[in-house]
């Protein structure tokens, strides 16, 4: 299957030859599908707090944070292009034909395309595109109804000879308008690390993943911002950056599932989506480490539920590793004839996991389980009440030992023509909205090794195309389903306003994004 020649390239990436292999027999053989067995419900596998409880995890996490090393992680390496899909579309169809227009005003805004025109000065970005307009055109934006030069103002936001807005990172972008100017995600997420992930010395520790062509505009943006945050909320920013690792990019495949040549007759390698970024997060030393998607941010007046909260995730993050290194310090000295009854209730009634095969073990075989079941990566989930979101969500499913366990489960995990599937998933009332607070440590301190409790049977397939031929890509598991699928998970039901992903441009005329 692989020459020597590919064999070098396989060495030079830093892949592991045999996992390339699997890879390829995953193409071959397709993934098993994620096993749901219920739902979680609200006191029954969903935590929610209460008014009372919710200042206790704040308070106990305020208190503890002082000494603590808090990070705040944050995936950011991908482009804003699926943001922009409509408008790159509008460009390759629209004719400027009098039909054409007339459809266009016709949809109204019902068509995407001709809502983003008519509400050009409410994006934070539109002072910059109206300069950057005249400067390339010569003319103002505001003639009659823009002149009717729609493809060449959306040609100004997303081309590289304008605001280059289409090859752009999200967190490059400018997405709140505020009195003394505009705000890009990235300073949102500053501006949150003051707000909730402040540890010892007052230090915030900001990580980004980047794209490596894009990272010295994050420095730039950095260099922009730092101080004068850094002197407005009284803190340190410490900010890091990695890239995805070459070594984890997945050996793509024509459709008869051999490995896809380029036109140099070179193996093709892809990026394997943000599962990838496992590898990232294992390199990272930290007590609590917050993850949140770059895009989910909100203008700082609608912030402060989102700081209350991501504290009530630490609080109880905290709270459950706590009690988990006094039981597993606990458990390194009971003897056989010591009473278990306190550890299986907090992993099987409070943690809910279903082993039927526990109650077979003998004494020491017990005190064994408990123990390795206790000592994993721990995380508390926020989870919001489904508004008719795609996407993963909370479920209870078999893991591979033949657990049953809290998993995030995404929709392609799901075999949906099993009927009994179907409808659990159908059930679900809560979506993930990929906001954790992590503990990453074992309880003597040492960090994990992530990559042991990942499950490595649950990556994605899709179809893709290069040079005009069709091929198959492959994705690793997802970082919060797959590649935590053998940690300790808590749901924790946050309020829906915490969650406000910007996934296309007119997402940011929403009211939450208008400050």
């Amino acid at each position: 299957m692989f020459s020597n020649k590919d064999l070098n390239q396989i060495a030079e990436r830093g892949s592991d030859l045999e996992l390339v292999k699997l890879q390829i027999e995953n193409f071959r053989n397709g993934f098993p599908s994620l096993e749901l067995t219920n739902i979680p419900e609200p006191g029954k596998g969903i935590l929610v707090v209460n008014n009372a409880s919710k200042n206790q995890y704040i308070n106990y996490y305020d208190e503890k944070s002082t000494s603590l090393d808090i990070l705040k992680f944050v995936p950011a390496s991908g482009a804003a292009t699926r943001m922009f899909k409509s408008l790159f579309a509008f460009l390759a169809e629209y004719d400027h034909s009098e039909s054409a227009y007339n459809q266009l005003i016709k949809e109204g805004e019902k068509n995407p395309t001709f809502k983003f025109l008519k509400n050009l000065e409410k994006f934070a970005f539109y002072d910059d595109l109206k300069a950057k307009y005249q400067e390339l055109h010569g003319e103002s934006l505001q003639e009659g109804h823009l002149k009717r030069k729609y493809t060449q103002i959306i040609d100004t936001l997303l081309s590289e000879n304008g605001l280059g807005y289409g090859s752009l990172p999200k967190a490059l972008l400018k997405f709140h308008q505020y009195p003394n100017g505009a705000s890009t995600p990235l300073q949102e997420h500053f501006v949150e690390g003051a707000k909730y992930a402040k540890g010892a010395g007052s230090k915030v520790n900001l990580h980004f993943t980047v794209s490596p062509q894009h990272q010295s505009k994050f420095e730039l943006e950095v260099a922009a911002i730092k101080d004068r945050l850094e002197q407005k909320y009284q803190v340190t920013y410490q900010v890091s950056y990695s890239i995805q690792k070459p070594a984890t990019d997945t050996i793509a495949v024509d459709m008869e599932n051999n490995p896809f040549r380029n036109t140099d007759d070179s193996i093709l390698f892809r990026p394997a989506g943000h599962g990838a970024l496992l590898e990232n997060l294992n390199d990272l030393n930290a007590d609590v480490i917050f993850i949140k998607n770059i895009d989910n941010v909100v203008p700082e007046n609608l912030q402060s539920t989102t700081y209350e909260y991501k504290k009530v995730l630490a609080g109880i993050l905290l709270t459950y590793t706590d009690k988990i290194a006094s039981y597993l310090t606990e458990l390194e000295s009971v003897s056989e004839n010591s009473d278990l009854s306190t550890y299986e209730n907090f992993l099987f009634n409070e943690l809910m996991i279903t082993d039927s095969t526990y109650s077979l073990l003998d004494p020491s075989g017990k005190i064994k389980y408990l123990f390795n079941k206790l000592n994993r990566p721990v995380r508390t989930c926020g989870i919001v009440i489904n508004q008719g979101d795609t996407g993963g969500g909370p479920f209870f499913a078999k893991n591979p030992d033949g657990t049953i366990s809290a998993q995030i489960a995404e929709t392609a995990q799901i075999d949906k023509s099993v009927t009994t599937q179907e409808e659990i998933f159908n059930k679900a009332t809560h979506f993930n909205p990929a906001d954790l607070a992590c503990s990453t440590k074992d309880y003597k301190g040492k960090p994990f090794d992530l990559l042991k409790f990942r499950d490595s049977n649950t990556g994605f397939i899709t179809e893709k195309s290069k040079d005009g031929k069709n091929l198959k890509a492959q994705e690793l598991p997802g970082l919060w389903n797959g590649s935590m699928s053998d940690w300790i998970t808590v749901f924790v039901e946050v309020p829906i306003v915490t969650f406000n992903p910007v996934k296309s441009i007119n997402d940011l005329l929403n009211a939450e994004h208008q400050s």
